[in-house]
């Protein structure tokens, strides 16, 4: 009986022992995954996402941009999430990141990281040079022959007098060479008569 009770009094021992050393391993594995600080940057913004810290204790955090306050200390107890704008920059900047636990501080956490600059923006156009400058000079006249008539080539008027205008303007018509013949006759006529006439006289003297 005395060896039975040594063998199970060594069993206990051995059960105790592995039980404690149990116990260690999840509490190591529990502090192990304790205080959880994840922070991001970027050309906008910063995200802060602290988890699993003291929910007693009083957790303080801060967040600079070049030495300057983006986040003036502010304590927590448990978690904190925020999401911080950055201010427009056109080059990089140096995000500080300082996170004090308030049950130990071997999780403190003192980070840097880079806000790189936004490529979003259009960018200048280019002044154009003296030879690219639109001219703005009277243009000099075109080579090409004049398609208006020139004095040359206009037709000279016709000497030849119209029929009604210059018979118009003389005063005489068409009918002169009628009136011409006539009177010729006329004249020849009386001619005749006045020289039988005369014979006549002769005749009875």
């Amino acid at each position: 009986m005395t060896t039975n009770n040594r063998s199970w009094r060594r069993a206990g021992a051995f059960a105790t022992i592995a039980t404690v050393s149990a116990l260690g391993v999840g509490l190591a594995a529990g502090t192990a995954q304790a205080h959880t600080p994840v922070w991001e940057v970027t050309c906008t913004e910063v995200n802060v996402d602290l988890t699993a810290y003291s929910p007693k204790e009083d957790n303080t955090v801060t967040v600079t941009v070049d030495g300057k306050d983006l986040l003036p200390a502010e304590t927590f107890k448990g978690d904190f999430h925020k999401k911080l704008e950055l201010p427009q920059h056109d080059k990089e900047l140096t995000v500080r990141l300082v996170v004090k636990a308030g049950d130990d501080d071997k999780f403190s956490r003192d980070e840097s990281k880079t806000a790189p600059v936004c490529n979003d923006k259009p960018s200048p156009s280019p002044t154009p040079t003296p030879s690219e400058t639109p001219s703005t000079s009277t243009p000099t006249p075109s080579s090409t022959p004049s398609t208006a008539t020139s004095p040359a080539e206009v037709p000279p008027a016709s000497t030849k007098p119209s029929p009604s205008g210059d018979l118009a303007e003389t005063g005489s018509s068409s009918s002169t060479p009628l009136i011409a013949g006539a009177a010729a006759v006329v004249i020849v006529a009386g001619g005749g008569i006045m020289w039988a006439a005369r014979k006549r006289r002769s005749a009875q003297h």
